[in-house]
């Protein structure tokens, strides 16, 4: 492999791994009956129509088929991709929901 196909290749594996955090955002958000659409835009405000981000909403499954996603696990997929606008915006979500579990 030449250094053009290593760097496409990395490329690549970059863009599928950011779908993935992407499906798990999206997932997440879906399971607690969040929209992920209007937490990404309350983050990004200036990207409001992503187009990796509704593909990743469109492969979204229902709650109830969803397996579980720990809170800490979508933090630390998302800072790894930093997004950390998007860490905050789901770490106040995670508070809301913490605050009502309590009641």
């Amino acid at each position: 492999m030449n250094r053009k196909e290593l760097e496409e290749q990395i490329i690549e594996n970059y863009r599928q791994d950011e779908q993935m955090m992407i499906l798990v955002f999206a997932q997440w958000c879906v399971n607690h009956d969040l929209d992920p659409a209007e937490l990404y835009t309350r983050a990004y405000p200036q990207q409001a129509a992503n187009a990796a981000l509704q593909q990743g909403i469109d492969l979204t499954v229902p709650k109830e088929e969803a397996g579980d996603i720990p809170h800490d696990t979508l933090l630390s997929v998302l800072s790894l991709f930093g997004n950390e606008d998007l860490a905050f915006v789901v770490t106040e979500e995670i508070a809301k929901l913490d605050a009502k579990s309590k009641k």
